[in-house]
């Protein structure tokens, strides 16, 4: 919880029905986790009788949409996840409206901002990292763009990683287009997911840091971490998801459209990349350029930009990095 204002709120749910109960509350108290978890607030209860605590206007959304919800069920069909996701996604909405407070399992204290992973915390440095890390919890699809060395990716594996461990998503997919500078993909070994597993090395390189090698290992065998080409995104609905498509700059027009029309119910999606370092065959436009110009200002859709000052490695890179650009916008780009 923020170190905004916190109130309890209680509320009886007449009549005491175990039945309709069951429903609100769903298997294990799913719904109820759902709910605290997209208004950060904490929901307590035993049989009718629940407490509520957070900030007051989330407390107080929380507790109409309970009572509407629990109206719903003397009557209505059951309630499901994807049902609730949906009228969440409302309610969010009509509470950002009324307020510039962001939901967010994030820990922020003052200006102290922290992702929180099983083998420690991650801070991210600097504004557009830090506001990077809040457009992710506060849009379903968020685009991080700059030049490498800025965190993007690292960041959205770590975001990803919290989001499993607090049971909002239930597994993650890490997605990269089969395409890399300078690369003959056709004469590397294997079939298409073992042609471009090496390219997908930072991605495992930050879930180990994050989880541990083990665990990395025994998720990715129970398919809760999927690893994959875009390729293999065709024709599939990803729900109760989070997913990075990494190095999106080298993605066709049709395959940025097809990825983004693949994302589901309670699903989340970053999408990273550096529209400066395309990889296309000549004449080909980026999908991420082209997806810049098309849904810039969709509401529900963030766009975060980092620049060379945000650079996160070797001194000398950021001075690269810089030096590039300088020389792009004297004599322009190809």
């Amino acid at each position: 919880m923020s170190a905004t204002a916190i109130t309890t709120q209680k509320l009886t749910l007449e009549p005491n029905d175990t039945h309709r109960l069951a429903n609100l509350c769903g298997q294990f108290d799913a719904h109820l986790k759902q709910i605290e978890l997209s208004l950060n607030i904490e929901i307590k209860n035993r049989g009718n009788a629940f407490q509520l605590t957070g900030s007051p206007h989330r407390v107080a959304a929380a507790r109409s949409m309970l009572n509407n919800l629990y109206h719903d069920t003397s009557s209505g069909p059951e309630l499901t996840p994807d049902a609730l996701h949906i009228q969440l996604n409302e309610l969010l909405m009509s509470l950002s409206e009324q307020s510039t407070s962001t939901p967010s399992p994030i820990e922020e204290i003052g200006q102290d901002l922290s992702i929180i992973t099983p083998k420690g915390r991650i801070k991210p440095r600097g504004e557009n990292q830090q506001d990077y890390v809040r457009n992710i919890f506060r849009h379903d699809i968020n685009f991080g763009i700059g030049p490498a060395g800025t965190g993007k990716t690292y960041l959205a594996v770590a975001c990803a990683v919290l989001a499993l461990e607090a049971e909002e998503v239930r597994r993650i997919l890490l997605v990269r287009p089969a395409v890399e500078a300078g690369e003959k993909l056709g004469f590397l070994p294997g079939d298409l997911a073992e042609k471009i597993n090496p390219y997908l090395r930072p991605l495992y390189d930050a879930l180990y840091e994050m989880l541990g090698f083990e665990r990395v290992s025994k998720l990715i065998d129970r398919q809760v971490i999927e690893v994959a080409p875009l390729a293999y995104m065709r024709g599939r609905t990803l729900n109760h998801s989070f997913i990075i498509l990494d190095e999106s700059q080298n993605t066709t027009k049709e395959q940025m459209k097809m990825f983004l029309t693949r994302i589901g119910f309670g699903s989340k999606a970053v999408i990273t990349g550096d529209y400066t370092q395309v990889d296309l065959p000549r004449g080909q436009q980026s999908g991420l350029k082209h997806a810049m110009e098309v849904i810039d200002g969709v509401e529900g859709i963030g766009f975060s930009y980092f620049a060379a000052k945000d650079v996160v490695r070797h001194t000398l890179v950021q001075r690269i990095v810089e030096a590039y650009e300088a020389h792009d916008e004297e004599h322009g780009t190809d």
